[in-house]
């Protein structure tokens, strides 16, 4: 019999973890130590349970998914997080694989879908979606540099002018009229276009493109 896996769920819709929950623990080998909607309650049940997996909503309120996911990993390495999304995982895949997530899920996954990650996650093997195979998930790994060019919209070039001018993100959204959080969803494309983790390296790589008068926009 598999070694018992113990899971936190960290969500942000009580009915669909409380779901989630019953779905896990029909299963022998996971058991549900307990679920939360804010990510920094499930920071703090990850560093004090250890759990071998955590499944983490990417849309919370009180932070990013990806500084939870983060912090998560630095408290407890062995741990898997398996990031929830609805319908933008694609993009968002090297990103938070670079960050330590484990695998990407959509929120409309089959009960079948969800175990089969575990299970092969238990092996030491990662599951996608056969639908983002499709779509072509093989640029993502490809770096900008080799594209000829940073690939940016106006609106990102714009929001990473004011960032390496030192500008707030509060002040950015009131700029372009968008929310905060609005702001924290643009960042997490332009990396993923950059081919960086951190707001450092995005102001290193954007700086150099802006320097050598090379391509920009896409």
């Amino acid at each position: 019999m598999n070694q018992v896996w113990r899971v936190v769920i960290v969500g942000s819709q009580p009915t669909s973890m409380l779901g989630t929950k019953l779905i896990l623990e029909e299963e022998q080998d996971l058991t549900v130590l307990g679920m939360t909607s804010s990510g920094t309650e499930g920071v703090r049940m990850v560093a004090e349970q250890l759990p071998e997996l955590v499944l983490l909503d990417y849309q919370l309120q009180d932070q990013t998914s990806e500084a939870i996911l983060e912090q998560m990993k630095q408290l407890s390495p062995n741990t898997h997080v398996v990031v929830m999304t609805d319908n933008d995982g694609l993009p968002l895949l090297q990103s938070l694989v670079s960050r330590g997530a484990s695998g990407l899920l959509s929120k409309q996954a089959s009960t079948f879908q969800l175990i089969h990650m575990i299970a092969g996650l238990r092996e030491g093997v990662a599951s996608l979606p056969l639908e983002w195979v499709r779509q072509g998930i093989w640029p993502l790994t490809a770096s900008a540099m080799n594209e000829g060019g940073l690939q940016l919209s106006e609106t990102e070039a714009f929001i990473m002018e004011r960032i390496v001018q030192g500008i707030t993100y509060d002040k950015i959204a009131s700029e372009i009229q968008v929310s905060r959080r609005s702001i924290d969803n643009y960042l997490r494309k332009i990396y993923v276009k950059l081919g960086v983790s951190t707001r450092a390296q995005a102001i290193e790589k954007y700086a150099l493109y802006t320097r050598q008068g090379r391509q920009i926009y896409a």
